[in-house]
Formats: C-alpha cells, sequence, structure tokens
C-alpha cells in the first residue's frame, strides 16, 4: 500500500504522526528512533512562560491504558523560538512538524502564534483547546465553549497563513456544531481526540498522580477518538487527525475507515519507543496483503 498522501499543500511520506506530548520536540529521541522515517510528529504544547509541571507521579497504568497529568511541562516561548525550532529545522527533513499551543487565555493563543511564526522547520500549527485552563471556564476546555473555539481559532488564523489543525475534546456534549465552528473560523484541519479526564485511587484512598485527575489515553480512549471522527466527518469537509488508542496496523486502519487522513501514536510509544515506525510498515504490509492501492483510497471510502 502506498502510504504517501497530500495534505495542507505538502507531501506526508506516512499517515502516521507522534502525538504532542510524547516526543518533546524531537530531539529527544534522535537516538531512539529515526524521526525521518514517520509522517511527522507534534512538539509537546507550548506556553507563553516554561511550566515545570504537576506534581509527580504525573504517570499511571491501568488495564486499558495509561492516565497522565503532565502539567505542559515545556521550556516556554522564547527557549522553543530560540533552541527548539532551529533544532528541528536543521534536523527534520522529511518528518512534517506541527506546533502544538496551549494557553490559559485566548490572548496567550494569540501571542504563541505571533511569537512562533516567523520560525523555521515546521508545517503548521495545532491549537491544543482541550487542555484544562484556568481563567475563563473555571478550568473546563475551551474545546466546550463554541463560541471560545471561534475566538481562538479566528484569532489564530488572522496571524498565520500556516495550516491550523484545532485540537477537540472526546467528552464534547455538543461535537458535531464545535467542528462547524472551528471549520468556520477557519481552520484546515482537526484533531480528534485529545485524553478524556479520568482518576485513579490506591487502596488506601491516594491518588496515583500527584496531581490527583489526569487524562485517559491508550486502548480504552479508542472507541471514542473512533467515535469522534465518525461524527465529525459529515459536518466538515477538513482533513480530519485521528488520534487515540492506535497501538497497531488495524487501529490506524479503523480510523481510516471513519474519515481521518492521518494519524497519531502516543501511548503505544511509551512502552515501546519505535512503535511508529513499525505501524508504518504494518500498513504497507497489510494494504499488500488486501490488495489496498494506498492509504488515501482507504480515507475515501471512510467519507463516502
Amino acid at each position: 500500500m502506498k502510504l504517501e498522501t497530500e495534505l495542507f499543500g505538502v507531501r506526508f511520506q506516512s499517515p502516521v504522526l507522534l502525538a504532542a506530548g510524547t516526543c518533546g520536540f524531537g530531539m529527544e529521541l534522535q537516538d531512539v528512533i529515526d524521526i525521518e522515517r514517520l509522517g511527522g510528529f507534534v512538539t509537546k504544547s507550548v506556553t507563553l512562560e516554561p511550566r515545570a509541571g504537576n506534581a509527580s507521579p504525573r504517570v499511571a497504568e491501568f488495564g486499558g491504558g495509561m492516565l497522565n497529568s503532565i502539567g505542559l511541562a515545556n521550556p516556554g516561548l522564547e527557549r522553543v523560538r530560540r533552541e527548539k525550532l532551529p533544532w528541528i529545522a536543521a534536523n527534520v527533513k522529511r518528518a512534517r512538524v506541527l506546533v502544538s499551543l496551549a494557553g490559559h487565555t485566548v490572548d496567550e493563543y494569540l501571542r504563541l502564534v505571533e511569537g512562533l511564526d516567523e520560525g523555521d522547520g515546521f508545517l503548521g500549527f495545532e491549537v491544543n483547546l482541550s487542555c484544562p485552563n484556568d481563567a475563563r471556564l473555571g478550568g473546563a476546555p475551551f474545546a466546550l465553549d463554541p463560541d471560545a473555539v471561534t475566538e481562538i481559532v479566528s484569532g489564530c488564523r488572522a496571524r498565520t497563513e500556516r495550516p491550523l489543525l484545532a485540537k477537540l475534546a472526546p467528552n464534547d456534549p455538543d461535537l458535531p456544531t464545535t467542528v462547524r465552528r472551528a471549520t468556520e473560523a477557519g481552520a484546515d484541519g482537526l484533531t480528534l481526540v485529545n485524553t478524556v479526564p479520568g482518576l485513579l485511587l490506591r487502596t488506601d484512598g491516594a491518588t496515583e498522580l500527584g496531581a490527583g485527575p489526569g487524562g485517559v489515553s491508550g486502548p480504552a480512549l479508542r472507541p471514542l477518538g473512533l467515535r469522534a471522527v465518525s461524527d465529525a466527518r459529515p459536518h466538515t469537509s477538513l482533513p480530519l487527525v485521528g488520534v487515540g488508542g492506535v497501538f497497531a496496523a488495524q487501529d490506524a486502519v479503523a480510523y481510516a475507515r471513519a474519515g481521518a487522513a492521518l494519524v497519531q501514536m502516543g501511548t503505544a510509544s511509551f512502552a515501546a519507543p519505535r512503535a511508529a515506525e513499525r505501524l508504518s510498515v504494518e500498513l504497507a504490509r497489510w494494504g499488500r496483503r488486501k490488495g489496498v492501492a494506498s492509504w488515501s483510497d482507504l480515507v475515501k471510502e471512510g467519507e463516502a
């Protein structure tokens, strides 16, 4: 199966990307995997100020996957612009890079785009609208407020000509409305989905994570991700990126059947750092066995 696909005006050599928060800014994995064999990766979410992250432990496993509360740990806008983007520009040539953005307020997202847009080495932005924030919505994600989605996406759109992907939430009670609002506001694509809120307790009642609650990822998230992609597909013509529980070729194919043009892998990479590389190979073998000509053909079937 031919894995190449054309999106956002460029060629992706594989539909498999590493998800935000799972590969740092690329340099952290340079001695572990060959990033240039992937379709690309999404950086850690960048905030205006450096963040140390939440109290440890930040990650806990359970039968259906993983619970994490990293707290958007990152070096902040200035260091990303000064150190991380130049490294990406010098070392990543074939893989496509999206920079993830996160903020407490609408204005922070806009300032991040303004501060990063002139940098080199990356294709576009993934606007993380589904992370907790505390300035306007009392801790709920911006993705659950359609007016906030419109304001952030349209504001970012006015400040960049780069591809702009809005990352939405799995627990949106009216996802079709949010999808339409993000589309109308000028997004170039939608990433579906982020983690879903969860909690793990020890037998003594103490929380497994230092911060208490966290985000559920891994196999348990796959049905939610597939449902979100499937529900979103009739309400937008934008490319969709499927995220949640992608571990093997059949998982990625399921997302394509649901209508996802690309997939992102996250939790699987923690257990097996080379999982994304292996997935691209597995997909090509699967396609040959099934007589599928290209990844795009699968996506078209999902959109039909």
